[in-house]
């Protein structure tokens, strides 16, 4: 099972948009604008991440609701977490898409971290709300003694660390 959709508050509708269309590829498909039962009216902006409309990204645009004045768009910094943490992860499905994402995020000016966790590949970068984001390909499988370890995490109380990661590359914008 996968999820619908992920929906966050933005402060800059406007610079969402040109990040998650025109940046991340994701197509804005629909809107819903209704009033918040606290007070005021919000506007939800639904972003597909899939061709078969069953995946999305959705943002919050909040007009005069209580309270919202000043609210922290960074997942983390919201929940009082060290940064990045709390983050938003999108799959990709092979090492040329990889590629293309995060070629599209450095031709687009964005910072990118790029990591080899073992497993799985990750590209980071920041979204406009100051949310770290991900694009990742699973490149390994996973073994029953990766379930035993996981299993056995759930008690441990002393780390026992799991090998550090393959690779790290930072990659600058290309403009």
């Amino acid at each position: 099972m996968a999820y619908h959709h992920l929906a966050l508050a933005t402060r800059n509708i406007a610079a969402i948009h040109d990040f998650y269309e025109g940046v991340m590829g994701f197509d804005l498909v629909k809107v819903e604008v209704a009033p918040v039962m606290q007070g005021g009216w919000a506007k939800n902006f639904f972003y597909r991440m899939d061709d078969d409309d069953s995946s999305f990204v959705a943002f919050w645009e909040l007009h005069d609701v209580p309270g919202t004045e000043n609210f922290e768009t960074n997942l983390s910094k919201a929940a009082g977490l060290p940064d990045p943490l709390n983050h938003i992860a999108f799959a990709v499905q092979s090492v040329a898409e990889f590629e293309e994402r995060r070629t599209r995020w450095t031709t687009a000016g964005c910072d990118v971290m790029e990591v080899d966790h073992n497993w799985c590949r990750s590209i980071y970068t920041r979204d406009p709300n100051d949310n770290v984001v991900e694009f990742c390909l699973t490149t390994g499988s996973f073994t029953s003694d990766d379930r035993t370890r996981a299993l056995t995490a759930l008690t441990e109380t002393t780390p026992n660390y799991s090998p550090p990661p393959a690779a790290m590359k930072q990659h600058k914008p290309a403009l």
